[in-house]
């Protein structure tokens, strides 16, 4: 009996040690990212934001426990942002500014993942940012009643002194992976942290869809 217990606790390790996996990758994308201003505005003021397409990429490392869980840690560069467009209107005045804003932002998400199947996982985690710039550039249309009248700035403006540099996103994420090493993934990073040192809040929320490539595994 103690034989027979003895040798099933070794195929018993023999099979947890086998379920564990580390495997390191990289991963490239596009990020649709947006800019969301809250602050209190009159009724001559109208505030909107557009999100602005870019990318990301960097690399990655994840550890399976078992057949069924695993975390996963990355290491992203992305130019993240968005475009704000700022509107007043009273009788023949007329004023608008266009502003892209870019925050240089170094990535760095960790999650929990959950495996589907072999190939498909779910993950739930966090990105936490590290904005290393932050630029931006303004268009104004100052006609007075003449729409189309505009002026604008040469060069970005570094506004890195005005922005706080964490930027938290918890995300919710899938991901498809080939039995090559090859994988297709998106999560949607929502913004928690104010970006702003001013008056009125700013959050920083982006979608990422990429693929990637895993090294090693069976």
């Amino acid at each position: 009996m103690k034989k027979l217990l003895l040798v099933a606790s070794v195929i018993l390790m023999g099979v947890t040690v086998k379920a564990q996996e580390t495997r390191f990758g990289v991963k490239a994308g596009y990020s649709l990212s947006t800019i969301k201003v809250d602050e209190d505005q009159d009724d001559l003021e109208e505030r909107s934001t557009d999100p602005s397409h870019t990318f990301y990429i960097g690399g990655l490392v994840e550890h399976k426990f078992s057949d069924t869980f695993g975390i996963q840690g990355e290491l992203l560069y992305s130019p993240l942002g968005g475009k704000e467009d700022y509107n007043v209107s009273e009788g023949q005045t007329y004023f608008r500014e266009k502003t892209k804003i870019t925050f240089g932002t170094l990535l760095i998400p960790v999650s929990a993942k959950y495996f589907i199947t072999e190939n498909l996982s779910v993950a739930l985690g966090a990105s936490f940012g590290v904005i290393l710039s932050a630029k931006q550039k303004t268009v104004v249309d100052a006609g007075i009643g003449i729409p189309g009248l505009e002026l604008e700035g040469d060069d970005d403006v570094d506004i890195k002194d005005e922005v706080n540099t964490l930027n938290i996103a918890p995300f919710l994420g899938a991901e498809f992976m080939l039995e090559n090493g090859l994988f297709f993934d998106a999560r949607y990073n929502y913004g928690v942290s104010d970006l702003s040192k001013s008056e009125g809040k700013v959050t920083n929320s982006f979608l990422q869809v990429g693929v990637g490539f895993k090294f090693g595994g069976n």
